[in-house]
């Protein structure tokens, strides 16, 4: 390895570069089908966003939005839990969390097979 570096410094640190990033995005991939498996149909918590919730029901966060009446993301700028909702609303995060449940069990009787 090192009659390699001295002989093409350039294309030896281009190689070791390809390889960090590659093992780089493997293991974020990985971490992030691990962790998505596990959490699949999570109850739903005043903490979680409307995106969460989405990708842990398998659902489209615009139709749970549009279904429990909430607010798009791009309103503030960033996606809101569920608690923010609540408090810019004046209604206690319960009720949110309701409308949200009703729209999962609606989007969920309505389709017959996972979104890919």
């Amino acid at each position: 390895m090192i009659r390699l570096w001295r002989a093409r410094p350039v294309l030896t640190t281009a190689f070791l570069l390809a390889c960090v990033a590659t093992l780089f995005f493997a293991v974020r991939l990985v971490v992030q089908a691990v962790y998505w498996q596990t959490h699949q149909d999570e109850p739903v918590r005043p903490w979680m966003t409307v995106g969460y919730i989405a990708r842990s029901w398998d659902l489209n966060g615009r139709e749970i939005d549009a279904l429990a009446g909430l607010p798009l993301p791009e309103v503030k700028g960033h996606p809101q839990p569920l608690i923010e909702i609540a408090r810019d609303r004046g209604v206690p995060v319960e009720e949110v969390i309701a409308d949200v449940e009703s729209a999962i069990a609606t989007l969920r009787a309505g389709q017959t097979e996972p979104r890919e």
